[in-house]
């Protein structure tokens, strides 16, 4: 049996039904059996293939408009450059490589990266070999200095509970001994009832409570020091329903077959995440790579290559690909009505 599987069925057994946020934390993060701790999740040979392992095209468009921020932000010296969920690094490579065109950018730049894997530290450690890297621990360990903030596909791995509406108020989705769906007591939970206002009876919602104690500490850190931060993912800005999934060998599988062996992810509902009065911008990857010249980089890169890249810049802006399943949500301390890449 799988060893996970049987941890969780022990877990159930003597403490009862877990909510599938605590499912999904065993899933990605058992410290052996967990995905992010034991599978190489990324690129082709992986299960999954994220937007800077198809084209250093989505990389070098995000590194301009971080510089880009850094200048309206009046060019701080020192500021941190932070990257949640960094991958193999690849993101963050871009960035600096496509900042080289800006030394004052670079010279100011403290880089820190949120990792927990150590396997995945020691992978981006060597691609970023050129730089001096810190490692936080968690976003509280940034340093209290101006904040530039990039974060792709890191919040839909984050656990989220789910909740059902009825009639009288909201019942938690469970997993009991069996892994079957079951429904905890009714409770009246208000801030549901004002979060989800209008919501009717029988829907799915999902809250992610990790992700918003992380935005929460981001965008405090940005209103008190100033800075700016870029997040894509997948999701809606008010999103509801159940979205939980699992992806093995880039095809989807069932939830709850084999835990630990897929990567187990939730569309991110933006609106949670905008906090503390900072400024936000909120438009699809399709319009934000393209205002920022994602054509014109692509011929620029061919011209040099000889390569085709036709077919990667599809994949990233492509309607029936990432185009319009994945969302740009940039926060800031300075307004955004005109930032680049979600001008109307």
């Amino acid at each position: 049996m799988n060893p996970l599987r049987k941890i969780i069925e022990t877990e159930i057994r003597e403490n009862g039904p877990i909510g599938l946020d605590r499912y999904m934390e065993l899933c990605l993060s058992h410290p052996e059996y967990g995905y992010y701790m034991s599978h190489q999740p990324f690129g082709k040979s992986g299960d999954f293939t994220t937007s800077p392992e198809i084209s250093q095209m989505f990389g070098e468009l995000i590194g301009l408009w971080l510089v880009h921020m850094w200048q309206e932000l009046g060019e701080p010296n020192p500021f941190a450059l932070v990257e949640l969920g960094p991958g193999r690094g690849t993101l963050m490579a871009d960035i600096l490589r496509v900042a080289r065109l800006h030394p004052a950018f670079l010279s100011a730049a403290q880089i820190f990266l949120l990792e927990s894997s150590r396997k995945l530290q020691t992978e981006q450690t060597s691609r970023l070999q050129d730089f001096e890297v810190t490692f936080l621990d968690t976003v509280s360990d940034i340093p209290e200095m101006p904040i530039i903030l990039v974060a792709n596909e890191f919040f839909d791995a984050l656990p989220v509970r789910q909740f059902v509406k009825n009639d009288f108020g909201w019942q938690e989705r469970m997993l009991n001994e069996k892994f079957e769906i079951c429904l905890a007591k009714t409770i009246e939970m208000a801030e549901l009832d004002k979060r989800f206002e209008g919501v009717e009876t029988g829907r799915i919602v999902e809250v992610n409570l990790a992700g918003e104690t992380i935005s929460d500490v981001i965008t405090k850190k940005i209103t008190a020091q100033s800075g700016a931060a870029l997040i894509v993912d997948y999701g809606e800005f008010d999103g509801v329903g159940d979205t939980m999934q699992a992806v093995k060998n880039h095809h989807l599988v069932n939830l709850f077959d084999d835990p630990g062996t897929a990567d187990v992810s939730a569309h991110v509902r933006f609106t949670d995440l905008v906090q503390n009065g900072v400024s936000h911008a909120f438009t699809t990857q399709r319009d934000f790579l393209s205002q920022l010249g994602i054509d014109t980089r692509r011929q620029v890169l061919e011209s040099k290559s000889g390569f085709d890249l036709g077919g990667a810049q599809e994949k990233l802006i492509g309607e029936d690909n990432m185009g319009l399943l994945f969302k740009v949500l940039a926060i800031s301390s300075l307004p955004l009505t005109d930032a680049p890449g979600f001008q109307k």
